[in-house]
């Protein structure tokens, strides 16, 4: 495999030309609300990402479906980002993967726009069915083209299996998007595999890692009230999907006496007795006689979440598959250590022996065990905890992710400006 060394070592700086810069998210909007079963990980990178670029004198344009009546055309994310909200399909919250009837109206859409005004000097498509649209609009205008999948159907289809609701066209399309993009801007070295067993060359993709604000996440601050009859606090916080792997988080806590486990994200606290995956995971927590030791956060605000982290002891990402898996990135900046499973991004992410331990996905047992070394020792967690802070602010700063992403710009932009002066 001969894809590009993640891109994590220089730091951010002032850009030679600035760009106009097109970030396509279909479903993944920089406004949303985190936290419901569509809005996560990609919400925050493309917000994060667009305003790092813009703080290296970029100008970016976030281009995400209309959802609801009442949002604006177009309205600022923050100096040098400006979001449009595409009309494509009924103006309210659809499933994502009920959007791919209308990506060809966002892509008509796209083009038109960038027809009859400025056109960007490239465009940065996130997920499939922003690749998709992003394609068409490409080909026509001749503008260079890069994207970033986020997941791959592949490997949401190997764990998923029946149960997985993408449209049958996925796979196809996104190997399609693969091919005719210029550059693959890949989160993970797993990721960059996986293409190529799709018959993408390695060669068209960097590795760019998803980042963290290590301003906001950091060791110092607030910290989350704790429930005091316990003497050991876990966490796992992200969407509420059965993939996260709670249940096995629930499991696990069989394991681990004296210790609570604080479940957030999902809907508001006022919706969680209605939500399906909390009724399954309390049932589940009931069954196993550990449903006093189990509790439901629901949303929480996200200016909350630093607070959180810093109460827990040890953070749990548990998922069957993780495309990245931003949740460990702000763990470590919080200095809190992370048992997550040995899978997609958390491989690249989690140094095993060092910021936290890599254990088997879907097992209780070694999630238990090595969360019970780490209780029982809090030096080590300690160590595990300053060791992620330094390996998060060496390497997945969003100045320094920003700065790499410009480079993959900067190389799939070079060929269109040489063919531009070529008579």
């Amino acid at each position: 495999m001969t894809s590009a060394p993640l891109s994590t070592t220089v730091p951010a700086r002032r850009s030679r030309r600035p760009l106009f810069v097109a970030l396509v998210s279909e479903h993944a909007s920089p406004l949303a609300a985190l936290g419901g079963v569509d809005a996560g990980g990609q919400n925050v990178h493309v917000a994060s990402l667009a305003g790092a670029l813009a703080d290296l004198g970029h100008r970016v344009a976030v281009y995400t479906r209309r959802d609801a009546r009442d949002l604006p055309e177009r309205a600022s994310l923050r100096p040098g980002v400006t979001v449009h909200h595409v009309p494509a399909g009924p103006a309210e919250h659809l499933p994502k993967d009920e959007l791919l009837p209308h990506m060809r109206e966002f892509a008509d859409h796209l083009t038109a726009q960038w027809q009859q005004g400025r056109r960007p000097d490239l465009i940065h498509s996130h997920f499939w069915m922003s690749g998709l649209a992003s394609l068409s609009a490409a080909r026509e205008l001749r503008l260079p083209l890069l994207h970033t999948y986020h997941a791959l159907g592949t490997v949401k289809r190997r764990h998923q299996g029946g149960a997985d609701t993408s449209p049958p066209s996925r796979i196809g399309t996104e190997r399609e998007i693969g091919l005719g993009c210029d550059r693959i801007v890949a989160t993970c070295r797993d990721e960059v595999a996986e293409l190529e067993r799709m018959g993408v060359p390695a060669e068209k993709a960097d590795v760019v890692p998803c980042g963290v604000d290590t301003e906001r996440f950091r060791p110092d601050g607030p910290v989350a009230e704790r429930d005091t009859r316990y003497a050991h606090r876990l966490l796992q916080i992200g969407r509420l999907v059965p993939r996260k792997g709670a249940a096995v988080s629930v499991a696990a806590l069989t394991r681990l006496p004296d210790t609570e486990l604080v479940i957030a994200g999902g809907p508001g606290p006022a919706l969680l007795d209605d939500d399906p995956e909390v009724r399954r995971l309390r049932d589940l927590a009931r069954a196993a006689g550990v449903a006093d030791r189990v509790r439901f956060l629901g949303a929480v605000p996200c200016a909350d979440v630093p607070a959180l982290m810093r109460s827990a002891d040890v953070v749990l990402c548990p998922a069957d598959y993780e495309p990245f898996g931003i949740v460990p990135l702000e763990a470590m900046a919080c200095g809190r250590p992370v048992v997550a499973s040995a899978v997609g991004g958390q491989l690249d992410t989690v140094a095993d022996g060092e910021t936290g331990r890599l254990v088997p996905p879907g097992d209780p047992r070694a999630l238990a065990d090595a969360v019970a070394g780490l209780l029982a020792d809090p030096d080590l967690r300690e160590a595990y905890g300053a060791a992620g802070r330094r390996r998060v602010t060496g390497r997945y700063g969003w100045d320094r992710v920003a700065a790499a992403t410009e480079r993959a710009y900067r190389a799939a932009l070079a060929p269109h400006l040489a063919a531009a002066r070529t008579p």
